[in-house]
């Protein structure tokens, strides 16, 4: 797209990305698969059941709750899962966004450009049950499972092709901008209004990654999703406010977004469009709390364990081959300094599994990081980028997130090199991983969730026509200490 000249001051009309995500969110009825519907209905219950399980950590829960004592909205607000909390929509949806981030154990995108896109239900399930208190004709889950399948698409097509890590952007920039179209036209936003509130998401930037890397790795990476939410809420609300948009955020010279922060580029969209891909191909984490190019190698060291446990003194080396999106930002050495450096570190989570056979969101405390064993095993790996598994990581038709783990010991002899191609989230993994689904959230609404409600959760999330026709106020209930 070309420039406009600088002194001329006459308004453009908008960019023609935000009028095509403008008319994507709100054809709702155009855009929604059978498939994608019921992969939304397991991504709300894995969704829900991350954030439930982020309560069991101090570092997370003292984060939650009005940003100053006593702002709370009874009766009105919306509510916070597993909390007893009733907050006006921008904090719920950071409330509710922080959660199932914490643990980083929600779903996963893959491409150009990472992410997770069920990040979207802090301002999603936020608005919607904001609307439906008191409401005569309240949100139903259908209408979220809707707006996800959306905000999911919007985030996800937006990564594929356009790597906003290679200038050092964070992914959560996607998820602001994908919250921000839904949850505008869920509060009743026209298309004028969506153009708006975009162009002020985009004119936010992007928060740099400098949390997520080493030497400054930090526990904002597990609330900046929830930011991320909260601000997409606060700009649509300003919209329908009758605020101001900024039609060239994108484009124009020298201020906008891609001048500013992309390096001239232009932000694209494939040729394919928006509609449900990126719900159906999404990647669900399922077995480990695990940065998700690390999922097939801890499956691999988990498949170890058993010919290296009673042999740890022994080993010589360790290698892991992986794709070159792994080795360059999860391949870490020296001291690991807190949870979230350890979770984003392909040698840490390849050593808890061969050491004990499982990895658990608990092995990134510092209690188990205390064993010396880690760091040792840690020392001995050489991690080496595999070039096939980088091209099968790109391949649209494969979208594979391949790993290999071999273990050498001194005596000369080594374990098989285990590879994995495709984790149980995978969708070509469906099948085996929808049980193992099923039986994550039941785990974690179990101990969170009194006996009686979770149990009615259980039986309603299963049924999904029931589920879709549930009113957003009367499931959230379900969900209230």
């Amino acid at each position: 797209m070309s420039h406009r000249d600088l002194s001329d001051a006459s308004r453009p009309e908008p960019d023609a990305l935000l009028l095509q995500i403008a008319d994507y969110v709100l054809a709702t009825k155009s855009i929604v698969s059978d498939e994608a519907l019921d992969t939304a209905r397991l991504c709300l219950m894995d969704t829900l059941g991350c954030g439930l399980l982020a309560l069991n950590y101090p570092a997370c829960v003292k984060l939650l709750g009005p940003v100053v004592p006593g702002a709370t909205l009874p009766g009105r607000g919306a509510r916070v899962p597993g909390t007893s909390y009733e907050l006006e929509p921008i904090q719920a949806a950071f409330n509710i966004g922080a959660m199932v981030r914490w643990l980083d154990f929600n779903d996963t995108w893959l491409a150009a450009e990472w992410g997770h896109p069920s990040d979207n239900l802090g301002a999603i399930l936020a608005v919607a049950d904001y609307l439906s208190r008191d409401n005569e004709k309240p949100l139903t889950i259908r209408d979220v499972l809707i707006a996800m399948i959306q905000a999911h698409e919007v985030q996800g097509v937006l990564a594929l092709e356009n790597g906003f890590n290679r200038v050092g952007l964070d992914h959560v920039l996607l998820v602001r901008i994908a919250s921000t179209a839904v949850v505008t036209r869920m509060l009743g936003g026209s298309r004028d209004d969506i153009v708006n509130a975009l162009s002020n998401a985009f004119i936010d930037g992007g928060a740099l990654r400098t949390y997520r890397h080493a030497p400054n790795t930090g526990s904002r990476k597990s609330w900046a999703a929830g930011d991320a939410t909260s601000r997409a809420v606060r700009h649509a609300l300003f919209a329908l406010k009758g605020e101001m948009g900024y039609p060239s955020a994108l484009t124009a010279k020298t201020w906008g977004f891609q001048d500013v922060l992309f390096k001239g580029k232009s932000v694209t969209v494939p040729v394919q469009g928006f509609g449900s891909y990126v719900m159906e191909h999404v990647l669900f984490k399922i077995s480990f709390p695990a940065e998700f190019h690390a999922q097939t190698a801890v499956e691999a060291a988990v498949a170890l364990h058993s010919q290296v446990a009673s042999r740890v003194d022994e080993i010589e080396r360790i290698v892991i081959e992986t794709q070159e999106s792994g080795k360059r930002i999860i391949d870490k050495t020296g001291p690991l300094a807190n949870p979230a450096d350890r979770d984003h570190c392909l040698q840490y989570m390849v050593a808890i599994p061969l050491l004990k056979g499982w990895l658990t969101a608990a092995d990134y405390e510092d209690e188990s990081a205390a064993d010396p064993r880690i760091d040792a095993l840690r020392a001995k790996m050489e991690v080496v980028e595999n070039a096939q598994y980088t091209r099968d990581y790109l391949d649209p038709a494969k979208r594979s997130i391949g790993n290999a783990v071999q273990v050498f010991f001194r005596d000369g002899s080594s374990t098989q090199r285990i590879e994995v191609e495709y984790p149980v989230g995978h969708r070509r993994r469906r099948k085996e991983g929808i049980p193992l689904l099923l039986e994550k959230f039941k785990a974690n609404l179990i101990g969170r969730i009194p006996a009686r409600a979770a149990q009615a959760i259980l039986r309603l999330c299963q049924d999904r026509t029931a589920l879709e026709s549930t009113p957003v106020s009367r499931f959230m209930d379900l969900f209230v200490l």
